[in-house]
């Protein structure tokens, strides 16, 4: 018999004030979330759930890439993202996420950027928030060498 692998993420949401709610991991500090201006919220120094929905996508891309060129022996010599969620409706209908678009550039070794290229490709596939979403995760990618970037400190 083959055992599957299962994993469980759990979170408790607690209404707080005013739309203000907490989200509470076991074992992380707490966080506060609340609606986006956008959407007549009151903090706009609070992160929002659509701001938390962005970073999960561009997180995971970057954690995810990460772990498969350091499986591939790829060398990752920097690695920034840029990410935007776009909302609005299409064709009349609900107000939702159309797209998340990540900006990402990559650093690696002369000679490695084919490597590194095939890396971001299987990074994409791999991602389980981007596979788990019904909207586009739409990628662009610039690679560079060792001499154009920097290290992280």
């Amino acid at each position: 018999m083959t055992t599957v692998k299962s994993h469980r993420f759990p979170v408790e949401i607690e209404w707080s004030h005013d739309r203000t709610v907490v989200a509470r991991v076991p074992g992380k500090p707490d966080l506060e979330i609340a609606t986006p201006p956008e959407f007549r919220g009151d903090f706009p120094d609070r992160w929002s759930p659509e701001d938390f929905l962005v970073a999960a996508v561009a997180s995971c891309y970057a954690v995810t890439l990460i772990a498969i060129a350091g499986r591939a022996d790829v060398p990752l010599r920097s690695l920034a993202i840029a990410a935007e969620g776009k909302v609005g409706r299409e064709d009349k209908g609900p107000l939702g996420f159309t797209a998340i678009e990540l900006a990402v550039t990559a650093g690696t070794d002369p000679g490695r950027e084919d490597a590194l290229r095939e890396v971001t490709e299987r990074a994409e596939q791999g991602c389980l928030v981007s596979a788990a979403l019904a909207i586009p995760v739409q990628l662009s990618m610039t690679i560079e060498t060792a001499a154009a970037c920097q290290p992280p400190a």
